[in-house]
């Protein structure tokens, strides 16, 4: 029974990484395309489609955490991925004024090479056990870049949503209603702006934990 377990958690994760890894490939290629025949204001009209498939499919992340089918600890991936989630369908596809702006094209491009290297690198591992020395070294290294890069680009654009939140009321509940509630989705925007402010240092320094670890176990091995 173990042994069926372990092949069937094997094959199913390598399934998953291959598949998304696709989709952050189009993603990747498409931007790249769209940016050198017709301009960044062109990018999310072109890659909306596999960005909102390949970016919510990371919520099965959360779920693979939670079951123990990964080791990745969940409260590191929770407020990553749900920040993304947050980005691509909160701001990005609630509004649309946002999505000729030149940040969407720093946003997709940091995350979808971010995402390729990533996914072909665990799709490697689960499928043969080990992945090259190189693609561990891009793993581990290219956020020191892009990471910075991807989140400025989501705080950029989710400060210059601000005022169309405030003017169109999107998502906000006013009172008098008969549940007796109110929430202004505005508020919530600047209240998540306010934990990227501790959170990005924490998390990056997460990150440069986790390389001194990866790479410091590579070389010993």
């Amino acid at each position: 029974m173990a042994g069926f377990f372990s092949n069937f958690r094997r094959s199913y994760l390598t399934i998953y990484n291959w598949t998304v890894f696709i989709g952050w490939l189009q993603v990747f290629y498409l931007s790249v395309m769209t940016l050198k025949q017709s301009g960044h204001e062109h990018v999310y009209a072109t890659v909306e489609k596999p960005l909102l498939w390949a970016q919510s499919a990371a919520v099965f992340e959360i779920l693979h955490g939670l079951i123990g089918l990964v080791r990745s600890p969940v409260s590191a991936t929770l407020p990553q991925i749900s920040s993304r989630l947050y980005v691509v369908w909160g701001i990005l596809w609630s509004f649309p004024e946002l999505r000729t702006h030149f940040f969407v094209s720093s946003l997709v491009i940091s995350w979808s090479i971010t995402e390729i290297i990533r996914y072909s690198f665990f799709g490697l591992k689960e499928a043969f056990g080990s992945a090259p020395s190189w693609l561990l070294w891009l793993r581990y290294s290219t956020f020191l870049i892009l990471y910075p890069t991807g989140i400025s680009s989501e705080v950029g654009l989710t400060y210059i949503a601000l005022p169309y939140m405030k003017e169109s009321l999107k998502y906000s509940i006013s009172m008098p209603n008969k549940w007796n509630f109110s929430f202004d989705y505005y508020y919530l925007a600047l209240g998540i702006l306010g934990v990227y402010v501790p959170g990005s240092p924490h998390l990056y320094g997460y990150m440069l934990g986790q390389r001194k670890k990866a790479l410091a176990k590579a070389k010993s091995e």
